[in-house]
């Protein structure tokens, strides 16, 4: 951790284009969120704060879930929200739950919403763990370019004092662990919804964390995703017996089997549309057209997303078919 630490005070300010010098003055640490920020409790051990649904500058950055599992023996959390005031609110309501340490942050994947709150977690020395994805994040223009940006649109909850923060360890495997009376599973995904994805779960609660490659009823943001590997991942989640499901964005599915099958249909759909059209050489335009949304439009996010996820599936089945 201590090289982690020395790596991130020298290397950091210089890729996101800061200077350090004797005379600067230290940036003003972030104004504090003042964002409703409620935690409610799942089962014996979990908890987890809901963010609003909205574009990544609504609600002061507060537009994607946490959690955190308390056990005898300290406290995992399970993603740090978007920027680090939303952490110090989400450390804040930890502490009025339990006094116990938090000892480890599982990070499901490395988009900014869910990840500027980490330095908290990093100055409390707990572990940090992400999917090997992360790796590729960090190293990417689209890294730095996104925190310069959010120091813009999100400032002063976001400002030069935000860093990126590495995780201690990166899983390109799934892992088992115990933390006092708790059993944890968690469960590397690869390259679904982002770089690299994982879900958490509680083993004695039967309670799943499934960061965003599950949303509650809306349709999903794919982004640059894998969704052939996405949507075989969706199967295998389906066949699971849960008690809840805690997804990236909005509320807990009670009936964690609804939400599981939703998303997979919804990538069942866009795959099986967009593969005529390529297998016939359609143009993208004219096959997106030709498509009957009707099962999905009234879902939120649709307008937003949906032609957008079709292009990239469009895309992606390009690729397949050339073998890429």
């Amino acid at each position: 951790m201590w090289l982690k630490r020395i790596l991130s005070v020298l290397v950091l300010p210089v890729l996101c284009g800061y200077a350090i010098s004797a005379s600067a003055e230290p940036a003003p640490v972030q104004a504090p969120a003042t964002v409703d920020m409620t935690v409610k409790r799942v089962s014996e051990h979990v908890y987890y704060v809901e963010g609003t649904p909205g574009v990544a500058t609504d609600n002061q950055g507060f537009i994607s879930n946490a959690g955190f599992i308390v056990t005898g023996a300290g406290v995992v959390v399970f993603d740090a929200l978007g920027t680090p005031a939303l952490g110090e609110l989400l450390l804040e309501k930890i502490r009025n739950v339990t006094d116990q340490p938090v000892v480890r942050v599982i990070v499901s994947h490395y988009h900014a919403d869910h990840i500027y709150g980490l330095q908290v977690f990093e100055d409390l020395e707990a572990e940090i763990l992400a999917p090997n994805g992360a790796g590729d994040y960090l190293a990417s223009d689209n890294a730095r370019e996104r925190l310069e940006d959010r120091r813009f649109t999100l400032d002063p909850w976001v400002n030069e004092n935000t860093r990126l923060v590495y995780p201690d360890r990166y899983l390109d495997e799934g892992t088992r662990f115990h933390l006092g009376d708790v059993e944890f599973i968690v469960t590397t995904i690869g390259s679904a919804h982002s770089d690299g994805d994982l879900t958490l779960f509680v083993a004695p609660d039967r309670v799943l964390f499934s960061g965003d490659v599950i949303f509650e009823g809306r349709v999903p943001f794919l982004g640059d995703s894998n969704t052939r590997h996405w949507l075989k991942v969706l199967e295998r989640m389906e066949k699971e017996k849960l008690v809840a499901l805690v997804p990236g964005h909005g509320a807990v599915a009670n009936n964690p089997d609804e939400a599981i099958i939703l998303t997979r249909r919804y990538l069942a759909y866009l795959r099986d549309s967009m593969t005529a059209a390529v297998d016939d050489f359609v143009p993208f335009s004219e096959a997106y057209a030709a498509v009957d949304w009707s099962e999905f439009e009234d879902l939120p996010a649709f307008e937003a997303a949906n032609r957008r996820n079709a292009y990239q599936v469009y895309l992606s089945l390009e690729a397949e078919m050339l073998g890429r």
